[in-house]
């Protein structure tokens, strides 16, 4: 979340502000199962050689 202060704001507007932004929870991110994709992408080459191809 994003809050903008801007010049001029009263004090008891950007406390009002800021107690609003840490009274709101964080959303929590769904959890990822990676080890389902584990052994997904069948190779034929070398993953390092790949790589150092990818990146040169």
């Amino acid at each position: 979340m994003v809050v903008v202060i801007k010049r001029g704001m009263s004090r008891q507007r950007i406390k009002a502000l800021l107690d609003n932004l840490h009274a709101s929870k964080p959303k929590r991110r769904k959890e990822v199962d990676v080890y389902k994709y584990v052994g997904v992408l069948k190779l034929k080459e070398d993953p390092v050689e790949l790589q150092r191809k990818w990146r040169g």
